[in-house]
């Protein structure tokens, strides 16, 4: 019996196509990198108790891979990010081991990380860990200093509806096969960092 497939499977495909075309200038990825770093930071600057956390991991590098695609960040003195310089050897590396765009976002929508393979320094990616699970961007808060407290309240009532609408339609559509096994979320822990790395 065939296994019925998600009606957004095509996608993969064709973003795998673009993928594989022309890539795009090293100017350009600085640039996006620079700006995803500067909204890291941001998110970062709303809670205190993740500064600290990084200050304690000041000078160490972390690189994240997914695919081709890597990045890798330097923790600065002040419990910041920045990009680290080329060419050095990161303390820890982070690398998503899920190659298909969709099944990530997948994921992302069910509220579940994604299968991570780390190596290197357990107590960084214990301080990364500890980020990932509880730094969250509050967009109404930032929308309020530009519109006011009431308009931000009802616009993140309306993408709150949305996201929950989203999540619904892709999980009543995600196939059992699909779902990811129940060991895949372990690899996203640091205590796992030593068993993903052998």
């Amino acid at each position: 019996m065939a296994t019925p497939q998600s009606p957004f499977s095509f996608l993969d495909g064709l973003l795998d196509r673009v993928a594989a075309g022309p890539q795009p200038p090293q100017w350009l990825v600085h640039e996006v990198q620079q700006r995803l770093v500067l909204f890291i930071n941001h998110v970062l600057m709303q809670e205190k108790e993740a500064m600290d956390r990084l200050v304690r991991q000041r000078g160490r590098v972390a690189r994240v891979q997914w695919r081709s695609y890597s990045m890798a960040l330097l923790v600065t003195p002040a419990g910041l990010f920045n990009l680290a310089p080329q060419g050095g050897v990161p303390d820890l590396q982070l690398a998503v081991t899920e190659s298909s765009p969709l099944a990530l976002a997948e994921t992302a929508l069910r509220g579940d990380k994604p299968a991570i393979r780390i190596e290197g320094d357990v107590q960084l990616a214990a301080e990364i860990n500890w980020l990932v699970d509880h730094v969250r961007w509050d967009l109404e808060e930032d929308v309020a200093r530009l519109i006011g407290d009431a308009p931000a309240h009802t616009l993140g009532q309306m993408v709150r509806r949305a996201a929950q609408a989203l999540w619904q339609f892709v999980g009543s559509r995600v196939t059992p096969s699909a779902a990811p096994a129940p060991h895949a979320a372990d690899g996203a822990s640091p205590g796992n960092a030593d068993r993903a790395a052998a």
